[in-house]
């Protein structure tokens, strides 16, 4: 009795581990994602597309009570934080637009340049210059005291020449 009833519990086991391992699961939202991106043959980020670090370079250096820490790089991306007194006052950024190219658009019809660079306010914290058809540079404000104008300051103060060289 005691070896039949083993055999149905190891049977049972067996087919259980059986249709399991054969049921297939619902992609998460996440591998859903990425099944819809590559279908429509799109890709994160693009082969020719800068590396991040190489953009470190062309931000603005701490100083003036301000301090600067790099927070996020990856290709075609990097971010860092502008703190003032320890808090975080602004994000500033730069972006390849290869891996985006409708972040161009909103420049087409800019009436506003920064150091001959079109430029554009993006809603109520944010201030954005492309440099050379290809790369957009971002303040982003953190702090309410950190105006419009604090944000054209900063955008100045990048390297947005020797940005405009990488090619």
């Amino acid at each position: 009795m005691l070896l039949k009833m083993r055999r149905v519990i190891v049977v049972y086991s067996v087919l259980l581990l059986l249709l399991t391992s054969c049921a297939t699961q619902t992609p998460s939202r996440f591998e859903q994602a990425q099944q819809e991106s590559s279908q429509r043959g799109s890709s994160a980020v693009v082969k020719e597309s800068e590396s991040g670090g190489s953009f470190n370079k062309f931000f603005p250096p701490s100083g003036d009570g301000y301090e600067r820490v790099y927070t996020q790089e990856k290709k075609g991306f990097a971010e860092a934080k502008l703190k003032k007194d320890g808090k975080d006052v602004a994000l500033l950024a730069i972006s390849d637009t290869l891996n985006n190219p409708d972040a161009t658009k909103k420049f087409e019809k800019s009436d506003q340049t920064i150091k001959g660079y079109p430029a554009v306010s993006q809603g109520k914290t944010g201030t954005s210059v492309l440099v050379g058809n290809r790369f957009q540079v971002k303040v982003l404000s953190r702090n309410p005291a950190f105006s419009e104008s604090d944000r054209q300051t900063w955008l100045e103060k990048f390297d947005l020449g020797g940005l405009s060289k990488l090619k």
